[in-house]
């Protein structure tokens, strides 16, 4: 029971940031860019300033779908962060440029998160399931080991959030940094930008809680029993 009301205080934090970024994004795409540029203009304009000529910006089905992928070396903007001419794409825009800059210059946290996906990637699909079965086996036949497994495994993806967010955060400084310097925006369409990227950052840490605060709450599962 007590999962369970974890899940669902963090959930609906989780709903209102969500609900509250969806809001900001809708009042920032009215506020129209006074130099006319589209998000891919903007991304294209980041990525040239910053010395990188290797990089494609494309347009990607789907909202909220923005992402950069060092692999195919692209700039992926969803369709209407790529077309349209507002606070809120420019923010997007430079914000997924900021990740190619931090792979050009070889951001150190960028680097740690890329070499943790394989390891997350496995330890994800896992660790639930280690977890559940080993809840089931530690109160039957007091085996406390894969449970202790199922804890190790979430631990690894509970890293992960918390890896991620320097790396989200790093990647909007650089983007608001460079609006700033560069003139690209107004006074006015600056503020709705770092307001939209700060309102998205919250989404990663809340994650990031949500994800510890499950941990402590399968290693206290773990620590109990073994008192018990």
């Amino acid at each position: 029971m007590g999962y369970y009301i974890l899940i669902g205080i963090f959930s609906l934090i989780s709903m209102a940031v969500s609900q509250t970024l969806k809001a900001k994004f809708r009042k920032y795409s009215q506020v129209r860019l006074s130099n006319g540029m589209s998000g891919r203009e903007i991304a294209e304009q980041m990525l040239a300033d910053n010395g990188i000529h290797d990089v494609k910006v494309v347009s990607v089905p789907g909202q909220l779908t923005d992402h950069y992928n060092p692999i195919t070396k692209t700039v992926n903007l969803s369709e209407a962060v790529y077309l349209e001419r507002n606070a809120a794409a420019a923010a997007v825009a430079a914000h997924e440029c900021g990740h190619a800059v931090q792979h050009k210059v070889g951001y150190s946290w960028l680097q740690f998160r890329s070499k943790m996906v394989p390891i997350v990637n496995i330890s994800s699909n896992l660790s639930m399931f280690l977890i559940m079965g080993g809840i089931f086996l530690y109160a039957s036949s007091n085996i406390p080991y894969v449970l202790a497994f199922g804890v190790i495994a979430f631990a690894v993806t509970t890293l992960f959030t918390f890896v991620t967010l320097p790396v989200e955060y790093d990647a909007s400084n650089r983007a608001l940094a460079w609006m700033k310097q560069k003139n690209i925006v107004q006074p006015q369409e600056y503020a709705g930008a770092k307001d939209s990227l700060k309102w998205a950052a919250r989404t990663y840490l809340v994650a990031a809680l949500g994800s510890l605060a499950q941990l402590i709450y399968f290693a206290s599962l773990l620590l109990n029993n073994r008192r018990s």
